[in-house]
């Protein structure tokens, strides 16, 4: 007999087995699995009294609050169709996506009360404030055997860092099975306690939570990053595992108060969003006593497709050789098939060395752009998703992003790896943050560009930049262009740093040029 696959299973199983276990922790409030689950029908219920007719989009403006993660349950109950908005967007783009969706209802916290009052979205029935939002329709239960899993159950509209954002479709089947997936590396659940650092508004974020629900993880909500209430949090609850962009786990490990908290229950930290480089990896681990590993996803990917964890049979040299390892795109998880390709489709070898395009086949992948056939078509080949990111892989599965397609950058006719710079350069002790970008130039056509912004107190010269760099890169492969600035670089709502903003600084001539 086939049971529909669809997430609100996960919420049901944790209501029936772990009813009294305190599942939800945000703020001062904290909720139960089981009055959680009460809570999701009957927000269920009163969407179906103000008319959610089945496949209506509903929209969500709000950071990482209960009410947030009770859509992901409640919306989808009700049979509609949750749509996290990026918060840092703004208001021209948060205009275009409500209206690309024909989104009907928009749930927003206080803090965008002004926001939303400038919107012109005339698909939008209802605008409800959060803090006034009154649940007083009887619950409205579920019955998920009548559930299509086919049908969309999330709708997350890419950050457009790199374009204008598109709309991922996400199913039933395809959440259910991306948990299941995510809860193999969960490790003695029983004691795992989540802390959510990044915004679930975001599938980045919202890759964990079903999981948790299905094993009966508490899940304790971080309503926004701050460096040092995360520590606060992490002491206070006892947590055990959080995920961080690169950018948070910078700003963790150079923040004033981080040894003032105790932090001996971390047990995993997980990195993804970005590159990670070993000396972040070592920092981490040193820093907090526990174990830091990369991870892979997109949100067309729901989102986790690999992680850099403990693989069978993998024996390391020594703890360089680990932390190697685990600063890498890591192996898939089950379900998930990845290949690295060159341009004809034909596997690259797997030396490590040799670069090609990652592509996917999994239970994982997206069910296409929603409204847009020709976006999906452009990135599927068959059952296969083409990622955009560039890697190579060894005869282990072992993955290494070394950039995405559109950002390696050819200088002279050489390849290379802006990644592979950023890395170096972040392996400075006095370097905060960086990105690595093409700059145009008369002779080589293009070449690396850095953007730095050095730790509070340090100090770092170009000169001396350039010779550390002497120990770790090709000549060629220096930046020729190389910016300090004072003030944190700009980011997306998930912490990624927008380089496409700063390569066309570059390209409309604000630069500073390095000699040699």
């Amino acid at each position: 007999m086939n049971l529909p696959l669809t997430p609100i299973r996960f919420l049901y199983r944790a209501a029936d087995l772990f009813a009294r276990r305190i599942g939800i922790v945000c703020g001062e409030k904290q909720f139960t699995y089981g009055h959680f689950a009460e809570r999701c029908e009957r927000l269920a219920g009163t969407l179906l009294a103000l008319g959610l007719e089945p496949g209506d989009r509903v929209a969500y403006l709000s950071f990482n609050t209960h009410l947030l993660l009770e859509g992901y349950y409640g919306v989808v109950m009700a049979g509609g169709i949750v749509m996290p908005l990026n918060v840092r967007l703004t208001p021209g783009e948060i205009t275009g996506i409500l209206n690309h969706s024909g989104a009907r209802i928009v749930f927003y916290e206080p803090d965008f009360a002004a926001l939303v009052g400038g919107l012109s979205c005339p698909a939008v029935e209802h605008w409800i404030a959060l803090d006034k939002f009154e649940m007083n329709a009887p619950p409205a239960p579920c019955d998920w055997t009548k559930i299509d899993e086919n049908q969309i159950a999330e709708l997350f509209y890419t950050s457009g860092s790199t374009g204008t954002p598109k709309g991922v479709s996400l199913t039933h089947r395809t959440l259910y099975l991306h948990a299941l997936s995510l809860a193999t590396t969960f490790d003695d659940p029983k004691t795992k306690v989540d802390l959510h650092t990044i915004p679930l508004f975001h599938a980045n974020g919202w890759g964990m939570p079903q999981a948790c629900a299905m094993m009966g993880t508490k899940q304790v909500m971080v309503r926004r990053f701050d460096p040092a209430g995360v520590l606060a949090l992490i002491q206070e609850h006892q947590a055990t595992d959080m995920c961080l962009v690169p950018t948070m786990a910078n700003a963790l490990l150079n923040c004033p108060q981080l040894g003032q908290f105790d932090m001996s229950s971390l047990r995993h930290i997980m990195l993804g969003g970005a590159a990670s480089s070993p000396e972040l990896i070592a920092r981490l681990e040193a820093a907090f006593g526990c174990e830091a590993a990369a991870g892979y996803g997109l949100t067309e990917t729901a989102p986790v497709l690999s992680k850099a964890g403990p693989k069978p049979g993998v024996t390391f040299a020594d703890d360089a050789d680990r932390q190697r390892r685990q600063a890498m795109t890591g192996w898939p998880l089950p379900g998930v098939e990845i290949r690295v390709v060159d341009p004809q489709g034909m596997d690259v070898p797997r030396d490590a060395t040799s670069i090609g395009e990652i592509i996917t086949r999994s239970d994982h992948v997206m069910a296409g752009y929603f409204n847009e056939p020709a976006a999906t078509a452009a990135v599927m080949d068959g059952a296969w998703f083409h990622t955009g990111d560039m890697a190579v892989w060894d005869d282990e599965g072992y993955v290494l992003i070394v950039d995405r397609k559109k950002e390696i950058i050819i200088s002279g006719g050489e390849n290379i790896s802006s990644i592979e710079v950023e890395r170096a350069i972040a392996a400075h002790p006095a370097v905060l943050e960086c990105a690595v970008v093409a700059a145009p130039d008369e002779k080589w056509g293009e070449v690396p560009a850095a953007v730095i912004v050095r730790k509070p107190g340090a100090e770092l010269a170009t000169e001396e930049l350039l010779a550390f760099l002497g120990e770790r890169l090709g000549r060629f492969k220096h930046p020729r262009i190389i910016e300090f600035r004072t003030e944190a670089l700009p980011k997306t709502g998930t912490g990624k740093i927008r380089k496409l903003e700063l390569k066309e600084a570059f390209w409309a001539g604000k630069t500073k040029r390095v000699q040699g």
